[in-house]
């Protein structure tokens, strides 16, 4: 996870190439022997830093976003993990093939709430990413998913999902082991379960796969997160027949897959604000800001009978996309 500091430790998006030469500057003048006599240029560079950053992520194009979500260094479910939650206590397995590693679940606290969460993880290191499918969950994934949440509601706990995943992983064997039925089955349960359940886009939430876990009573996306039908390159690949620069471009500013865009359509309840430069530059104040909406969801939801936040949950669902004569 990177954290603001002031260096160009930070992977570099092209867009940020300006910053990123402000960064090294700064951190070419920390470095020096006296360093000190340098400090009101610093804090001249810095606030220069600030301001073209801001200026740069005000003018993002939905493809700079999806970036944006991809980012390396941007926190994953296991680091919201550390940050947020207490006493956290990892569930494994799906009682039927094994267990998925693209899908984190357990009980933790967050703040004063006991809660079941449930996230994809996209995996660190080479391995960890190959291991996990790079966030791609097998039906396994969403069968370990559903049980937890179904243990969950039966303990009365909230549920909590973080969603980050171009989509379920496509192939052979996947399919083979039901797939699309895991995710239908997990659309079907999660209307129903009689619990609070508050999911956030994270980073990437595409098509089936982030719906597989994203049934909820609020539905929230970070500031710099993507949430759509189908990724930028898939959607170009349908359409162009070729997945390249221009197509990708066209194909993120076609899908109105960026948080803003979501909220317009009515298809999330609200964009949790990111730190300047987004959470790959300040995963920390990224964490305080989720885990504040978690907290006040959940305090929020808790004060509903569980019969009403199910018929609730299905009113929410079944307004989307309805359309009116005349």
């Amino acid at each position: 996870m990177a954290q603001t500091n002031g260096t160009s430790s930070i992977s570099a998006l092209a867009f940020e190439q300006p910053v990123i030469e402000l960064e090294k500057q700064i951190e070419a003048l920390e470095q020096r022997e006296d360093a000190e006599a340098f400090a009101e240029e610093r804090e001249s560079l810095r606030k220069n830093r600030d301001s073209l950053l801001a200026k740069v992520y005000a003018n993002l194009s939905p493809m700079d976003i999806v970036k944006v979500a991809r980012h390396p260094d941007r926190p994953q479910t296991s680091d919201y993990i550390e940050m947020i939650c207490r006493d956290f206590h990892e569930l494994h397995g799906d009682r039927c093939f094994g267990d998925d590693p693209a899908i984190i679940a357990g009980f933790g606290r967050i703040g004063t709430h006991k809660v079941m969460l449930i996230g994809h993880q996209k995996g660190k290191t080479v391995r960890e990413r190959i291991a996990c499918n790079f966030g791609c969950a097998h039906p396994e994934g969403y069968r370990k998913a559903l049980i937890k949440m179904k243990l969950a509601a039966k303990f009365g706990l909230p549920i909590v999902t973080l969603i980050d995943t171009q989509g379920a992983y496509p192939g052979i064997k996947a399919e083979e082991r039901g797939q699309a039925q895991a995710i239908a089955k997990n659309l079907f349960e999660m209307s129903r379960l009689a619990t609070p359940i508050v999911c956030v886009i994270i980073g990437e939430g595409g098509s089936g796969g982030a719906l597989g876990i994203g049934v909820g009573d609020s539905v929230a996306m970070m500031q710099y997160a993507w949430y759509s039908v189908i990724s930028p390159e898939g959607c170009a690949a349908i359409l162009w027949k070729e997945a390249n620069e221009q197509t990708n471009i066209a194909a993120a500013s076609a899908l109105a897959l960026t948080a803003e865009a979501n909220l317009k359509n009515k298809l999330i309840d609200e964009i949790i604000p990111e730190p300047l430069g987004g959470a790959h530059r300040d995963s920390k104040a990224a964490a305080d800001n989720l885990q504040s909406w978690l907290e006040d969801r959940i305090r929020e939801l808790k004060r509903f009978k569980p019969r009403t936040l199910v018929q609730r949950r299905y009113q929410k669902y079944r307004k989307i996309a309805a359309l009116k004569n005349g």
